[in-house]
């Protein structure tokens, strides 16, 4: 039987749910995992409005924040700037800290690591410089702030990445230090999953018997190349199928506009809309049936590194049609556990056809995707807490 941790585990990020982004969600899930094994935990955040803090079990420590401009619902946090919150948070006895982000967050675990002499972890998530050079036009200013979340990185005392694939991306900002592949879980992975659990979901939803459902889960910004998604369905147009958008982002209105220029949706009784935008979804238990009744799960993101959404999705047996080449691509073998396309219209809708005429090989490929990419989140805090103890070990030892 393991030891406990004598002092706080200090798990840090720049949103938390109900803010619904994977790291918010896997901050979440750990959190819940370490509390409920017995260990003293706390998530530290840029303040949130909306969230509820004390209705969470462990403590949820939040610093001053202001929003992001464009990028609702995040926040730019400033720790230093908020006296009560340094004040709080510097008579917390930490044992460890995890941060999954460069940025406020991070900079705050890094000090308090400075100053008690204990571990720190950083998780590397995120393409971040996709994200600076579509909102800063200067290269230079873009580079300096890639240095910057280097320079974090080396400072900490390990670095993990969710997948191999993803260290690529921290190795062509100009890290090279070690990187340790640490994955992420879903919180579905022991749900119930039968055909009469899907036809139920299915009902609840009001979703068309025999009809195949096609699925998007996540933010609704063109990053996660959502275009090719409405431009593959404008060319299957003419075969049965409804598509469900999940998610809300700066560019939902947008897509609802496409998706009405393509045909997709003519709000009419004769042809009802192939596509529905359902908006964002903070209830996980509906989320999870809405997973169970999708047949096929659309993620062309080249922007994601490790989405938890395809491994979500492959809990509830719903295999997912990539990108060859991304970054999820990695853990897809084609036809076998999900499925895999070029990044052009013509062929993303070329196998998206093909593959609404085989529901038989969904089901199958779904089958293999549940039982080839989806661990729990206990199997993954309980690896995360021996990782944990063997740092602060290291640590002790030198």
């Amino acid at each position: 039987m393991h030891r406990k941790f004598n002092g706080m585990i200090g798990l840090f990020n720049e949103c938390y749910p109900p803010v619904m982004d994977g790291v918010s969600i896997t901050v979440s899930n750990l959190a819940n995992k370490f509390y409920l094994s017995g260990e003293h935990v706390c998530v530290v955040i840029p303040e949130e409005p909306g969230l509820q803090a004390g209705d969470s079990p462990f403590p949820i420590f939040q610093y001053m924040s202001v929003p992001v401009p464009m990028r609702k619902p995040y926040r730019w946090g400033l720790p230093f700037f908020d006296k009560a919150f340094q004040r709080q948070i510097s008579s917390v006895p930490f044992e460890i800290l995890h941060a999954h982000s460069p940025f406020s967050a991070g900079n705050t675990a890094l000090k308090i690591a400075r100053q008690q002499g204990v571990p720190l972890v950083a998780t590397f998530h995120s393409k971040y410089r996709d994200d600076f050079e579509r909102a800063i036009p200067n290269r230079r200013i873009v580079d300096h702030l890639i240095r910057q979340i280097v320079d974090f990185y080396e400072y900490a005392d390990e670095v993990w990445i969710p997948q191999a694939s993803v260290g690529e991306t921290l190795r062509s900002y100009g890290f090279h230090g070690a990187m340790t592949v640490v994955e992420n879980g879903s919180e579905y992975a022991d749900s119930l999953y039968t055909d009469r659990v899907k036809e139920e979901a299915r009902r609840r939803l009001n979703l068309c018997p025999g009809i195949p459902t096609l699925l998007f889960v996540g933010q609704h910004i063109w990053e996660k190349n959502i275009r090719l998604i409405l431009l593959a369905l404008s060319r299957v147009r003419d075969l049965p199928f409804q598509m469900l958008f999940v998610g809300d982002g700066y560019a939902r209105h947008d897509m609802i506009k496409l998706a009405r220029e393509l045909g997709l949706t003519d709000h009419t009784d004769r042809h009802p809309d192939k596509v529905n935008f359902m908006g964002a979804i903070y209830d996980r238990d509906l989320l999870r049936q809405i997973y169970t009744a999708a047949d096929l799960l659309l993620f062309p993101s080249l922007y994601d590194n490790a989405p938890l959404v395809v491994r979500e999705a492959a809990a509830m047996h719903t295999p997912a049609l990539v990108v060859r080449g991304s970054n999820t691509a990695e853990v897809i073998r084609d036809e076998v556990n999900g499925f895999l396309a070029e990044n052009t219209i013509t062929d993303y809708s070329t196998r998206l056809r093909s593959l609404l005429h085989r529901p038989d090989l969904l089901s199958g490929v779904g089958d293999g995707a549940a039982a080839t990419i989806v661990r729990s989140w206990s199997d993954i805090a309980e690896e995360v807490l021996d990782r944990y103890r063997h740092l602060i070990h290291m640590r002790k030892v030198v």
